[in-house]
């Protein structure tokens, strides 16, 4: 992309012959944060091009180090914030070619919270609920569009432009989240992006240090964290370390030419995760996995270079201190540098103990997926990842187990590989995404079968992840248009003559599911078994699967028969787990069992039952 990449150059050059101030990178930091060491980058016309003296004079503060770059455009501070540095402003005095250049920087007061605790981390104790905003609900109607701005669409009738969702339609409707069940909110990017088109997604970050305006901004973004937070709730922050949106300004004008990792011509990566282990990969291969750009939308970030390293990791630590996030979840991780990866999760552990990351890994086979998070692989490069996105026991466990015959084999053949893990409670388990056809036109539209899948979902180990409309049976199918799995959630705008919120206008199968869904969620609340107790799975049985969880207080029994007909249930065959208990009840209804006696289960159907003396 070497052509492309002076051309950018020029148009940045362009851009700010009309500047007359600066920009400075982290736009404020803290004063008594753990890591005493920031690095600021400063943006202004020709900054680079005067004696680089810079000048601090502010008690605990001391400038280490100054760094000009091959752009005129940037100097690079280091600076050293002492334990005794107090909150305040002060000013940064930088020579130029022409008169002083004054910037003005605040060292702010860590967020104490107000006695809420934010940077919590999210569990296995939680409920993980992901939407997307510009398609969930549309809270405040003045910023569906924003002057100057290169996307001005809003049209709901088109699966690709805006629809104008944002952050006060969600806080609108945090009592419906509360009351499904769900405990923590993960929410598509929310950072700006200043992109022509395709920006209902929010993937293609512009500035890294502003919300996205038509969302609400910045403070719409801490109101909903602190509305979360009020409630004992938790927010996930979506975060991108391995490409930006070409309108980035650090695309338009580049810093130094290996901001970016420059190609001859428009180069993909080749999508093989495997040439990360693989004993023996080619360095060209490698290369391309890591290297290459996602779309030509889409640079990629060089994360070898210091600065784009430094940039990123004082943006998540900055995100957290600034909106109160409580966790990470980490896009495309298998295509970052994972020595990078590393440095950054452990600068957010140091900062922040109680917080995880997860990472999106999307490949095939429980010994690649490992491999990117904490494990017991012995391999060379060890991952400090605390938790992935468990795409296997969604492509070879519940989506086999609910359309292939005794393919419930499948799940449990995945399960019993969780030897790979460190700790595969850690790992996010999920039916679908905003990148993947919705569970429901998986599973062939079936209602019965929907319920076993969100069943499975939240009492297997792991983390329940729900994406937005799996409750209420959304279908659509992401090929060859991901669009149709990105549609509006009903009762998000005004006129919807179907909402989820009220009720209105939902079908039976519907208001069956959504009804088990928050049963069993808000049962999950308060089952230690099911948030964090041990798991014994037996070998299926003609479609038939049983597995319990279960701990010194508490015993649950989840029974899943994915045959179309009824099975008989013989509770003493799994005597193990079932032995001194009497009686089982349904968590999701009124029903109770006998366990001394033979009972049948209907074909396609599940059972979650706690058991009693």
């Amino acid at each position: 992309m070497k052509k492309v990449f002076l051309l950018l150059v020029a148009i940045g050059s362009y851009v700010w012959i009309f500047g007359q101030s600066a920009e400075v990178y982290p736009t404020h930091w803290w004063a008594g944060m753990k890591n005493p060491s920031v690095q600021l980058m400063i943006h202004s016309p020709d900054i680079g091009e005067g004696s680089g003296d810079v000048t601090i004079n502010y008690p605990g503060v001391t400038l280490r180090k100054v760094h000009k770059v091959e752009s005129k455009n940037y100097l690079f501070a280091d600076l050293n914030i002492s334990q005794q540095a107090k909150p305040g402003s002060f000013k940064i005095t930088i020579k130029t070619s022409g008169k002083p250049l004054v910037v003005n920087y605040e060292l702010k007061k860590r967020r104490e919270g107000n006695g809420i605790k934010f940077a919590q981390g999210v569990t296995s104790s939680d409920f993980i609920y992901l939407l997307m905003p510009d398609r969930f609900s549309n809270g405040d109607e003045s910023n569906d569009r924003i002057p100057l701005m290169r996307d001005q669409s809003l049209n709901r009738d088109s699966i690709y432009l805006r629809h104008g969702g944002d952050m006060k339609g969600v806080i609108n409707h945090l009592d419906y989240l509360q009351n499904l069940g769900v405990t923590t909110l993960w929410m598509t990017p929310v950072l700006e992006n200043d992109m022509p088109n395709r920006t209902e997604h929010g993937y293609a970050f512009t500035n890294h240090y502003k919300i996205d305006p038509r969302l609400g901004g910045e403070e719409a973004y801490k109101a909903l964290s602190d509305s979360l937070h009020k409630r004992g709730m938790k927010l996930i922050q979506d975060a991108v370390y391995n490409h930006v949106g070409i309108k980035h300004f650090t695309v338009i004008d580049p810093p130094l030419r290996d901001w970016l990792h420059q190609w001859p011509t428009f180069t993909k990566p080749n999508y093989k995760d495997q040439t990360l282990f693989d004993p023996y990969f080619a360095k060209r291969d490698r290369k391309q996995q890591v290297d290459g750009w996602f779309t030509d939308e889409m640079p990629d970030l060089n994360q070898s270079n210091p600065y784009v390293a430094n940039f990123l990791i004082q943006h998540a630590i900055y995100c957290v201190e600034e909106f109160g996030v409580d966790g990470w979840r980490i896009d495309t991780y298998i295509y970052c540098d994972l020595d990078f990866m590393n440095r950054c999760n452990q600068a957010l552990a140091d900062e922040y103990p109680k917080i995880t990351e997860f990472g999106e890994v999307w490949v095939d086979g429980t010994v690649n997926e490992a491999y990117f998070t904490k494990n017991n692989i012995n391999t060379s490069f060890k991952s400090n990842l605390i938790g992935v996105t468990d795409f296997q026991t969604l492509f070879h466990g519940i989506q086999p187990a609910l359309k292939e015959k005794n393919g419930v084999s499948n799940l449990y053949q995945t399960l019993s590989n969780d030897i790979l893990y460190k700790n595969p409670m850690n790992n996010v388990i999920f039916l679908d995404n905003h990148d993947m056809t919705r569970f429901f036109s998986q599973v062939g539209e079936s209602a019965d079968k929907q319920k076993i899948g969100i069943q499975w979902l939240l009492t297997s180990r792991g983390i329940p992840q729900m994406y937005y409309g799996t409750e209420i049976l959304m279908r659509g199918f992401s090929y060859p248009y991901d669009g149709n799995v990105r549609l509006d959630f009903p009762g998000g705008w005004k006129n919807d003559k179907i909402s989820v919120f009220t009720g209105e206008g939902l079908q039976t199968d519907q208001q069956e599911v959504l009804s088990i869904t928050k049963s069993l969620a808000n049962f999950r609340k308060t089952s230690s078994a099911i948030k964090t107790g041990k798991m014994t799975q037996y070998v299926p049985d003609d479609g038939l699967y049983v597995y319990f969880r279960y701990d010194n207080n508490q015993t649950i029994m989840c029974i899943m028969n994915t045959n179309n007909e009824e099975k008989q249930i013989d509770f003493s065959r799994y005597d193990e787990r079932t032995k001194g208990f009497n009686m089982a009840r349904s968590v999701t209804g009124k029903r109770t069992y006998q366990m001394n006696a033979n009972t049948s289960i209907p074909g396609n159907s599940m059972w979650v039952l706690e058991l009693n003396k």
